[in-house]
């Protein structure tokens, strides 16, 4: 059961306070965020995002795997209504998490829970759950992680953008920079077989699918598709071991 704070539906006794136990459990994600961050902007400005446009995605998306996402269909000249759809599926986990926080929310006034659901992500979203079920923690000091790893994206972004116009187009393998990033993230995610084998079928469908239907809808069919037997499957396993015990 997760502890209901306290002060969740009252102002913050100390704003001093407040903000340095917010940044003292926002510190981890700001740090991990910027070299990912500059590594978004770098291949944003080789898709042809200069660094204002990168910070507008920043700011108006602020989520790294659909903007990755974005950036590598934007340099392939995919169509905008596919971008959309494709950025929109990926990123529909935040209803999840989203309904989770909103137990030790409950109460707390529109607009503020406007401002808080803007920077939920994965990061935060674990940071401040976990501080939530240990008790003593208000919606003060989450809202503080939240904006705080907000801003050192977006500065990221905009930073790896700028340094992004200095490196020649193809210098450096950066053409592939971003297949090897995608690459990187699948292979951390491999943590059971219900994974390998989601990962499998989205390829395969993925080509299958371009093979015989032209256009860009091989992208949101992939994930849809592959999302969906990879639930089932992991469904299957835990009926599986339910029934060994």
């Amino acid at each position: 059961m997760i502890k209901q704070a306290k002060i969740s539906s009252s102002k913050p006794s100390s704003c001093n306070s407040t903000l340095r136990d917010g940044l003292a459990a926002a510190w981890p994600i700001c740090f991990g965020y910027f070299p990912i961050g500059m590594a978004l902007g770098v291949l944003g400005q080789q898709a042809g995002l200069g660094p204002v446009w990168i910070g507008l995605m920043s700011v108006l998306v602020f989520a790294g795997s659909a903007q990755f996402i974005g950036v590598a269909m934007i340099d392939g000249g995919v169509s905008a209504a596919t971008i959309i759809l494709t950025t929109f599926v990926v990123n529909f986990r935040h209803v999840l998490m989203s309904s989770a926080l909103a137990v030790p929310l409950r109460g707390t006034g529109r607009l503020f829970l406007l401002l808080f659901a803007y920077g939920v992500t994965d990061e935060s979203f674990a940071v401040n759950m976990t501080r939530f079920r240990a008790g003593g923690w208000d919606r003060w000091r989450a809202l503080v992680v939240h904006h705080a790893a907000n801003t050192s994206w977006i500065l990221a972004t905009v930073v790896g953008a700028t340094v992004g116009t200095l490196i020649p187009p193809g210098a450096f393998g950066i053409d592939f920079a971003l297949p090897g990033m995608f690459i990187a993230l699948l292979v951390m995610q491999l943590h059971g077989r219900a994974y390998i084998f989601t990962g499998l079928l989205a390829a395969l469908i993925s080509v299958i699918w371009k093979l015989l239907i032209p256009g860009d809808s091989y992208i949101v069919a992939a994930a849809l598709l592959a999302a969906t037997g990879g639930y089932l499957v992991r469904r299957h396993l835990r009926q599986q071991r339910e029934g060994q015990r």
